[in-house]
């Protein structure tokens, strides 16, 4: 073998060529699969929302592969993240968003969890908004046990709207004020 082999030279550049286009597919569809499974834990990152004939503001939501309705969002202007819990009281925020929103720490109590006993603070946000549907001075709890960003979107909001399931889609109803 020669030290500078015209067809050696040329091979090793074609394998290298073929190994940097695999590593690159390889990101490509990395960048690709992430999107495609983040669509699937929330449908509803940019929910489709309307006023209807009768005023009303819809937001048309559809449900993720577990059958949960997740949808971004957000409190007092910062962007967040919901998840629809008719099983939860109030709205329930994990500190770190609590703190970004601005809301203020009220009094502390305790509150039953899936986890067990926690503590949780009193507060009311501003401004919640859903899509075209924005709640105000809305009744929430501050739950520094939670370690995810995920907000639990409880009855404190959902009792100020309307909401209609049909198969894997729930309409948020806002009736238009008079």
């Amino acid at each position: 073998m020669k030290l500078n082999d015209p067809k050696q030279e040329s091979r090793r550049i074609g394998h290298g060529m073929i190994a940097a286009g695999f590593v690159l597919g390889i990101v490509l569809l990395t960048f690709m699969f992430d999107g495609v499974l983040e669509n699937d834990r929330n449908p509803n990152s940019n929910p489709d929302s309307h006023t209807n004939v009768f005023g009303a503001k819809e937001v048309i939501l559809q449900s993720n592969r577990q059958g949960q309705y997740v949808l971004t969002g957000s409190i007092n202007n910062v962007t967040a993240e919901f998840i629809l819990d008719t099983g939860a009281t109030d709205v329930v925020i994990p500190e770190g968003l609590a703190r970004a929103s601005g809301l203020e720490y009220g009094f502390q109590s305790q509150a039953m969890t899936a986890n067990g006993l926690v503590n949780i603070y009193t507060t009311r946000i501003n401004e919640l908004r859903l899509g075209s549907i924005t709640l105000e001075d809305v009744r929430a709890s501050i739950n520094p046990a939670m370690h995810e960003s995920m907000v639990l979107l409880g009855m404190s909001a959902l009792r100020q709207i309307e909401f209609v399931q049909q198969g894997a889609q729930l309409t948020l109803i806002q009736k238009a004020t008079d």
